[in-house]
């Protein structure tokens, strides 16, 4: 700021010698005028920049705002000045006062400009390095330019250098955009790559169709280059990222899924100042629920797990992240299945609201351990939710699955039993129960997305087991903001179904990360393995009898849970309880039947 008030200062004093030395031989100007001149045109430029905030605005992003920034203060100054001078001094000369205004003002804006020039040059130099990759930006619009900039004026890019942009409209054929050239349409970019030796592409339009992007995928894979994106702009916004860290497209970007809007003074309602409990708090959708409950600032939030490691890690970024927030963070490591233990973290911390996440999911491996699935998914909940009971507390979420729709398999039938004996419980008491259904979530430890990734790193194959399965997906971030806002909704007893939109072939979504990891489909191979035990072909969410049309939010639906006895629940679980020697094909039989 120093810097900048010096400078101008001097320019001023420049323009105004200037101007006295070209005018002297047409118009009679005394020493006395022009020093005169000189103190009320620089105290009024000092003023009036201080207010227009010329002085604080940095150089090397010199663009439209700080020029006219600079431009109102100047002229604001001329006008005053000739005011002030017409009242103090009779013989002050208008032709002077204006001179010196043209000047100053060409001289203080050719000043930030130079800087800006200075410094793109230094960075381009940079760029042009042995390593620099000649990078395509496809996308020639206003998210184009801000990305060129970005990487322009960015000290830390220097191993990118743009060469041009892609663009598919007509009226930007060969036009320019901040400098750099729009060298053709997306079809033409293998032409465009091999003539001007690009590496890498990146796509720079925030708001491209699902469909838009395969087409771009299917033109760039068969080239074999690396293709990002450039962040989201509410990323930037929230300065979590910057705009020149570019990022890797990933399958959820195919998915083309819109963003969740929440009913944010609800949901304060229901979670600020609060206690809250989140049961697997370490696993994927109860981490998440964790850092999005954070952000409407509870009382205590209770981050309850059986594996310390991820507790731990869950615990250590929630204070990092929120470290400004009052919200106090306790770590339990506990087991649902403890049911003594369940009680007495309730008793003790007296929750308001229960997120109960905790649950094995793992299909096959619950097919060969029926035991523990049972333990955990059908005893484990059954401990939590009469705890919640016991201690009135207010709401008490489940996270369910769609695999407890006519599940062939144990885990599915433990978690089915485990929504009915939940909803089952709200008798309109103090506690409100609910359940919360939803499908196979994006980048989660038990989801096939890192199973695909590590196979393609290792050259392949990538196994699927049947080229016919589907599979819905949602990203962790949705289906949790879902599940709180689904919590908040409820009255007791519900279940409720999330929009899933439609099912995936798990055999297109193989093909689809080949091509973003860069791969042709030949390169790697995809093989079948046949489908293992307990895994089913199609993936429903909802039985026949509990199909409901009413939509009670945005993509979240309301279930009929109504048709089952729940004193039948209560007496096969206690039988459960009591006899070790039923098998899983009983619990599958029986959670089938009760849902008919």
């Amino acid at each position: 700021m120093l810097v900048l008030l010096l400078v101008d200062s001097l320019i001023i004093l420049l323009a105004n010698i200037f101007s006295y030395f070209y005018l002297i031989s047409y118009v009679k100007i005394t020493y006395a005028f022009l020093i005169k001149a000189f103190i009320v045109q620089l105290v009024l430029y000092i003023t009036f920049g201080f207010i227009l905030k010329v002085f604080t605005r940095i150089n090397r992003y010199t663009n439209l705002s700080e020029m006219s920034a600079i431009f109102g203060t100047t002229s604001i100054t001329c006008v005053l000045e000739f005011i002030v001078l017409s009242v103090t001094d009779k013989f002050y000369g208008h032709r002077f006062i204006l001179l010196t205004y043209l000047v100053t003002t060409f001289f203080i804006i050719s000043s930030r400009l130079s800087w800006r020039l200075i410094i793109e040059y230094q960075n381009k130099n940079a760029s042009l390095n042995s390593t620099a990759k000649k990078t395509l930006i496809v996308g020639a619009g206003e998210a184009g330019r801000i990305l060129l900039n970005s990487l322009v004026n960015s000290t830390t890019n220097g191993d990118i250098d743009v060469v041009g942009f892609i663009d598919d409209a007509q009226d930007k054929y060969h036009t320019y955009l901040a400098g750099v050239r729009v060298l053709g349409k997306i079809d033409e970019i293998p032409d465009i790559v091999k003539d001007y030796q690009i590496e890498m592409i990146t796509i720079a339009i925030p708001s491209i169709q699902p469909k838009e992007l395969q087409r771009i995928l299917e033109v760039i894979t068969p080239i074999g280059l690396p293709i990002n994106s450039m962040p989201a702009l509410e990323e930037v916004a929230s300065g979590n990222i910057t705009i020149s860290r570019l990022k890797k497209i990933d399958v959820v970007d195919l998915l083309g899924r819109e963003e969740v809007k929440l009913d944010m003074i609800q949901l304060t309602d229901q979670l600020t100042e609060k206690i809250i409990l989140v049961t697997g708090a370490g696993g994927s959708i109860g981490s998440e629920i964790c850092r999005q409950i954070m952000k409407f600032s509870p009382k205590q939030l209770l981050i309850l797990g059986h594996g310390e490691n991820s507790i731990y890690l869950i615990e250590r970024e929630l204070r990092r992240i929120f470290c400004a927030q009052e919200t106090e963070i306790i770590s339990i490591i506990a087991d649902i299945q403890d049911r003594e233990k369940m009680f007495q973290v309730v008793k003790k911390y007296r929750p308001e609201i229960i997120y109960h996440a905790a649950a094995h999911k793992h299909v096959p491996l619950m097919e060969g351990n029926p035991a523990e699935a049972v333990k955990n998914n059908v005893f484990g909940t059954k401990n939590i939710a009469e705890a919640a009971k016991e201690y009135s507390v207010e709401n008490f979420v489940m996270i369910s699955t769609d695999k407890a729709v006519n599940p062939p398999n144990v885990m599915g039938a433990t978690k089915r039993i485990a929504e009915m004996f939940v909803t089952g419980l709200n008798d309109g008491g103090d506690t409100k129960f609910c359940a919360v259904r939803f499908g196979n979530v994006l980048g989660s430890r038990g989801s096939v997305i890192p199973v695909f990734e590590e196979q393609i790193r290792a050259g392949g194959p990538i196994t699927v087991t049947d080229f016919r399965m589907t599979r819905y997906f949602m990203t962790i971030p949705e289906a949790s903001r879902l599940v709180i806002q689904a919590g908040a909704l409820a009255q007791g007893g519900e279940l409720f179904i999330l929009d899933m939109g439609e099912p995936v072939k798990i055999h297109e979504l193989a093909k689809n990360m080949i091509k973003l990891s860069g791969f042709r489909e030949d390169q790697i191979d995809i093989i079948e393995t046949g489908i293992r035990p307990g895994e089913k072909l199609y993936e429903e969410l909802l039985v026949s009898k509990e199909k409901n049309t009413e939509q009670v939010f945005d993509k979240i639906f309301l279930g009929n849970v109504k048709g089952f006895e729940f004193e039948k629940i209560v007496s096969f679980v206690n039988r459960l309880l009591l006899d070790e020697q039923i098998t899983a094909k009983e619990v599958i039989k029986f959670a089938n039947e009760s849902s008919k």
